[in-house]
C-alpha cells in the first residue's frame, strides 16, 4: 500500500504540521477486539490483519517540527510515546486505513495543549528522555525511550538485529506502518479525520525489546493483559519527513 495522491482523494487539506519522525520503535500486541470497541470513533471500524487485532506501543523522535509553517523555539525536537490501534473507513476512493490513539505522551505542555484543542487527541505532558546507541560487534542499534509517571521512570527499549531492510509486502510490519489517516473521537460524538503523508519506510528487525510501563495507571486495566504478554512483532522504522494535514469533521 502506498499513500494516496491528491488526484485520488481530491484537493488535500491544508498542511497543519510538518516534521521528521525518526527511530520509530514499535512493539505490537494482539488484543481481544471487544476491548477496543468503546474507543472506535463513529464512522470507522476496527482494522485487522490475518484475523488479528493489534495495539501498538510506539516511541519516536519528532525533529524540525513546524506548525502552520512556524517553528516554535524549544518545541522543534522532542520525544513521543503513544499507545494506538488500527481502524478503517470507506472513502470515495476505497478503504482509508488509519490509527486511533489511546494516549500520546510528549514532554512539552504546549504541544499537548495544541493537539487537544485542534484534534481532541488524548495528549499528556510528562518528563521524557531518550538515547540512541550504536554497537558494532555485532552491528545493532539500541533505542531507548523513557518517561516519568508517578515518580517512576517507564521504559520502551529495542535492540535491532540485522540490516535495514524494505518492508515485505503483505507482512505484519506493512500492516502496522501503512496507515495514512488519523481518527479522533470528538466530545459531541463525532469524529475528525486527518491525513498523514510519508514515504514507505525501511525497518530493522528487533532481537530484544523491553516495555516496563505502568499500564493500568496510564491506559487502564483493559490493556494490562495484552501489554504484559510478549509482543507479536517488534521492529524499528528509520522514519522520514512527514506532513500532517488539517482535520476534517465527519
Amino acid at each position: 500500500m502506498t499513500p494516496l495522491s491528491s488526484t485520488e482523494i481530491g484537493a488535500p487539506a491544508r498542511k497543519f504540521l510538518t516534521a521528521e519522525w525518526r527511530y520509530l520503535a514499535m512493539l505490537n500486541y494482539e488484543i481481544d477486539p471487544a476491548y477496543l470497541l468503546s474507543y472506535v470513533p463513529n464512522g470507522t471500524e476496527l482494522d485487522s490483519w490475518n484475523g488479528k487485532t493489534f495495539v501498538s506501543m510506539v516511541g519516536f523522535l519528532f525533529l524540525n517540527t513546524r506548525i502552520l509553517g512556524w517553528s516554535i523555539p524549544f518545541h522543534r525536537s522532542f520525544e513521543e510515546i503513544n499507545l494506538r490501534f488500527y481502524v478503517r473507513r470507506l472513502g470515495p476512493e476505497g478503504w482509508r486505513r488509519g490509527v486511533v490513539f489511546i494516549k500520546e505522551i510528549v514532554p512539552r505542555a504546549a504541544i499537548a495543549g495544541v493537539a487537544r484543542r485542534v484534534y481532541n487527541e488524548n495528549y499528556v505532558a510528562l518528563p521524557m528522555r531518550h538515547e540512541v546507541t550504536a554497537s558494532f560487534a555485532p552491528p545493532s542499534l539500541v533505542v531507548d525511550y523513557s518517561w516519568r509517571f508517578k515518580e517512576k521512570w517507564n521504559q520502551l527499549q529495542v535492540r535491532t538485529k540485522g540490516d535495514l531492510q524494505p518492508i515485505v509486502s503483505g507482512s505484519e510490519e506493512e500492516f502496522i506502518t501503512e496507515h495514512y489517516w488519523g481518527y479522533a473521537a470528538q466530545r459531541d460524538g463525532g469524529c475528525v479525520e486527518y491525513q498523514v503523508e510519508h514515504p514507505r519506510w525501511r525497518i530493522w528487525q528487533v532481537g530484544e525489546s523491553v516495555l516496563d510501563c505502568d499500564v493500568s495507571g496510564l491506559y487502564g486495566d483493559v490493556f494490562v493483559e495484552s501489554l504484559r504478554a510478549a509482543p507479536s512483532s517488534a521492529f524499528l522504522a528509520e522514519g522520514s519527513a512527514v506532513v500532517v494535514r488539517r482535520g476534517v469533521k465527519l
